[in-house]
Formats: structure tokens, C-alpha cells, sequence
């Protein structure tokens, strides 16, 4: 019989996505945690177990992943107060152990270690620590930044003629969440028991120069690649009306690509899956409908 594998965030864009392609390659029995399973009862329909798991009530967690072997766990949302996040990440861990999961896989971040500026990577970093010391197999997928949040910064760059960022000339291993969603669902349903740590990236890393020339290629329009100060662009996005600790952590990555942080490319998609990661310039091709459409105020 094959192995139960279950996947946490069911509920979120990522989990789902994993679950989608799991039930496409008839992997399984399949196990889903969610805050809300009212929300996934179509998965139910789809003969996937749907149970609730409260990452807040980490005592909970044990029943909610009894009879799982090998677990996908999506790192949370919680980023309202410091230590939440890891204290859940913790709790899930342990939860993991009690419950006789012999697999983890964890979706982490490009260089969480502490020279990273980026905000969130001291959660990572002490998740990757607590599943080193938890005993269990895991696979680590450092995924960097998502290709998909360019989206959103191209067609703001196209409305004004100008792509603003703070990250210098750095260069930045952009990966589509489709790629990360492919990447962890074949991670999850492999026999891999060992340990390994993995950078899912695209197949090349770009600068924000070069997204702005591919974004002019791509859609007849000159943008000009704006470098500013990582103070300068945080003080822009709070004059626009976006809190102070948001536009933090945004600037943050930003100071990350300039110093290299995320300048990682690797096969580790292909090698995974079987298929290359799209790049930078075919994901944008993609979407360029959306580019043009326009910017509401």
C-alpha cells in the first residue's frame, strides 16, 4: 500500500496547488490540515481526508497528524508578533514525532542564516534547527522569491514609466509558485528518508534592470529601472498608504537581492520533477494580459 502523506495549508494558494497535482499522479492516501475544513469539503468528495489542525494549539497537532508518513509542512502565515510563527513551526515538529511521521518536507527561504536581511528568515532558519534536532528525515525546499509577485511590480512600472526598487544591481532566482507547488509535491510523494536541503529557484537569476528590459520587450512600453535607497523606498510605500511594518519587510528583500542574498539558481526543479522551471521572461510572456491591464487607483 502506499505510503499517507499529508499536506498542512491545504486551505492556502501554495498547499492547494500541491494537493491538486497529488491527486493528479494518484498519490496517496492523501491527508490535508486546515483552520477552516468547512472550506475543502470538495477535496472530501475527492477522497482526500480533511482534518482541522490548530497550529496555535500545538498539543493538537499529534491527532491531527496521526497516521501520516511523510508530511508536507507549508511554513505559516503568522507573522503578526515576534516567535509566533516559530513556536508553531516548533509544536508542528514535535507534533510530527509524536505521531510517527518519518518524513518531513519544509518549504524555507533562499539563505535563512544570519547574515540574511531578509525579515522573515530568522523563522526559517530556527525551523531548518528544529527539524535537524527532531530525529526525522527532511527535505528543506529553500524556495526563493515567487516570479508571480513581479506581476503586481510590472504593472505598476508600466502605469509610471519606472520600476523602483532598492535592490541595486543584485540578482534574484525568481520561481513561479507553480514550480514550488511541483517541486514539493514531488518531494512529498518521493522515498527519499534521508536529509537534504534544496534551493528551488528559476534557471536563471535576473536583476531588476533586466526585468524592466524584458517587461519593455514584452509589452511595447519603456520602463526605466529605478534604483533608490532601501530608506528612500520605505518611506515611498508608507506615503502610499502601506504600514509601516509591511513596507519593513518588502524593503527588506529588496535589501537581500542587492547584497546577493538571493542570487541562487539551480536544476533542483528539473532534477525533482522531471520538468525545467519556467523562466522569468516566459512567466511574464504568461501573464502579459495582466500587464496591461490597467492600474486601479
Amino acid at each position: 500500500m502506499s505510503q499517507p502523506l499529508l499536506v498542512t495549508g491545504a486551505g492556502g494558494q501554495l498547499g492547494r496547488r500541491v494537493v491538486d497535482l497529488l491527486l493528479a499522479r494518484g498519490a496517496g492516501p492523501l491527508i490535508v490540515t486546515t483552520r477552516h475544513p468547512e472550506r475543502l469539503g470538495e477535496l472530501g468528495a475527492r477522497g482526500v481526508e480533511v482534518r482541522r489542525a490548530d497550529f496555535d494549539a500545538p498539543a493538537s497537532l499529534a491527532e491531527a497528524f496521526a497516521g501520516a508518513a511523510r508530511l508536507l509542512l507549508i511554513s505559516t502565515d503568522a507573522l503578526d508578533r515576534p516567535g509566533r510563527r516559530i513556536a508553531q513551526h516548533r509544536g508542528a515538529i514535535e507534533a510530527a514525532v509524536k505521531a510517527g511521521v518519518r518524513h518531513v518536507v519544509y518549504t524555507s527561504l533562499t539563505h535563512p542564516g544570519p547574515g540574511s536581511p531578509i525579515a522573515l528568515a530568522p523563522d526559517h532558519q530556527a525551523t531548518e534547527e528544529a527539524l535537524a534536532e527532531s530525529g526525522l528525515g527532511a527535505t528543506v525546499l529553500r524556495n526563493n522569491l515567487y516570479a508571480d509577485f513581479l506581476v503586481a511590480s510590472v504593472r505598476r512600472a508600466l502605469a509610471t514609466g519606472r520600476l523602483v526598487a532598492a535592490a541595486g544591481d543584485g540578482r534574484t532566482g525568481y520561481v513561479t509558485r507553480e514550480d514550488c507547488a511541483r517541486a514539493a509535491a514531488a518531494a512529498l510523494a518521493a522515498d527519499f528518508d534521508g536529509r537534504r536541503v534544496l534551493d528551488i529557484t528559476g534557471p536563471a537569476a535576473v536583476s531588476q534592470g533586466e526585468i524592466a528590459q524584458i517587461a519593455s520587450e514584452l509589452t511595447g512600453k519603456a520602463i526605466a529601472y529605478v534604483p533608490v535607497a532601501r530608506e528612500a523606498l520605505e518611506q515611498g510605500m508608507q506615503e502610499a498608504g502601506m504600514p509601516a511594518q509591511v513596507a519593513a519587510l518588502l524593503a527588506s528583500f529588496d535589501e537581500a537581492i542587492a547584497r546577493g542574498t538571493l542570487d541562487v539558481a539551480t536544476r533542483a526543479v528539473e532534477e525533482l520533477t522531471g520538468k525545467p522551471a519556467e523562466d522569468v521572461r516566459s512567466f511574464l510572456a504568461r501573464r502579459r494580459g495582466e500587464l496591461l491591464a490597467p492600474v486601479e487607483d
